[in-house]
């Protein structure tokens, strides 16, 4: 198929729609903490770690020391307990007595934690301090079972989860006001041109000069010490504020989905599409020749088997002019309408993207 032209419509470009500030950031501060705990979990129909693992005979061992039980571990023997590996997140402005979820991992050669019992386990932070106590039922989304060599498995059943299992035993709260008393927001996507259009819109919104975007990524906040009482409210205020935050131009793609994600007021310069592929098939076809006169007088004789061989070569090509004033989204829809697959338009996009008509960062995943 040769196309004299591919026409697209000189489409506008897209207008920007007003955003939340909160939606485009974070406060400073406001941040998860990350928590670690190791224990046993316990209550396993015979899925638990093998009696040779040393490691939670050690640990068993131990366990029964606190309870004055004094039992060497090379005793122990049971496929019903396995050790594991606990992890949670610790929220910015955490109470005790908070409820957190975690997750319970096998930390040996356990088969599953279906059934099992997260047995008391301290979740500690990077610098060794306890700040949550983890217990409960796991709760496992899989299963494995196996019989005589044979194998069912569902997901990972080596992994579950305990929802709320975990209790805040030391709060934690976000410093949001550094030493001059300001308030950092810090943008997800940094951006020259909307921090700077952030501040403006605080500046708007307060009549006076309190935010100024001081790089990509920040823009600073005063808070006099009216607003420094009731800070919650100023922030509420703030974070309420509508903006029209600047993008740049990107094309994401997925070669191993086919999927192409773009703009739709990427821009394309003036350019000539010319695409095609060969396909050659080989295609052998197997025939026996016996002739029934023969086989009736001469048992003995055998079929003969003759080949024949055929070589099919088919090509297609297209051909197209994409004319000034269009988008990505302007060829991607032409090129559909000519019913050309994912993975061919996403060739002609990096073709376009190497001849310099692309203007927009081609992100391939």
């Amino acid at each position: 198929m040769v196309l004299a032209a591919i026409a697209f419509g000189a489409a506008g470009v897209c207008q920007a729609e007003s955003v939340r500030i909160k939606d485009l950031g974070k406060i400073s501060g406001w941040r998860e903490n990350a928590l670690l705990g190791y224990g046993l979990v316990t209550g396993l129909a015979g899925t638990g770690d093998s009696p040779i693992n040393r490691t939670t005979r050690q640990t068993i061992a131990n366990l029964l020391s606190q309870f004055d039980l004094v039992i060497a571990p090379d005793q122990i023997q049971s496929r019903n307990v396995a050790v594991a590996v606990v992890t949670a997140s610790l929220p910015p402005f955490a109470r005790p007595g908070d409820a957190i979820d975690v997750t319970v991992t096998s930390f040996g050669d356990a088969r599953s934690l279906v059934g099992g019992s997260l047995l008391l386990t301290p979740l500690k932070a990077p610098n060794g301090r306890v700040y949550g106590l983890a217990q409960g039922p796991v709760s496992v989304g899989g299963y494995k079972y196996d019989l005589n060599g044979n194998v069912v498995q569902k997901n990972h059943p080596t992994v579950g989860s305990i929802p709320s299992g975990g209790i805040v035993e030391v709060g934690v709260t976000a410093q949001v006001l550094d030493a001059g008393q300001k308030v950092t927001f810090v943008l997800a996507d940094p951006d020259y041109t909307t921090a700077t259009r952030i501040a403006a819109a605080i500046n708007t919104a307060f009549g006076a000069e309190v935010a100024e975007a001081r790089d990509p990524s920040g823009v600073e906040i005063k808070v006099s010490d009216e607003q420094r009482g009731r800070l919650s409210g100023f922030l509420t205020r703030v974070e309420s504020l509508s903006v029209e935050p600047d993008r740049r131009a990107r094309v994401v793609i997925n070669e191993r989905t086919g999927t192409v994600v773009s703009g739709g007021d990427v821009r394309i310069s003036p350019v000539v599409i010319s695409h095609g592929d060969l396909k050659v098939s080989i295609v052998t076809v197997n025939t026996a020749s016996q002739p029934e006169f023969i086989a009736g007088i001469n048992p003995g004789v055998n079929s003969l088997i003759v080949s024949n061989t055929r070589v099919d070569v088919e090509e297609k090509g297209e051909t197209g002019f994409v004319a000034s004033n269009n988008t990505v989204a302007d060829l991607v829809q032409s090129l559909t309408r000519i019913k050309t697959n994912t993975r061919d338009i996403i060739s002609i996009l990096r073709a376009v993207k190497a001849a310099g008509a692309l203007y927009a960062d081609l992100i391939i995943q």
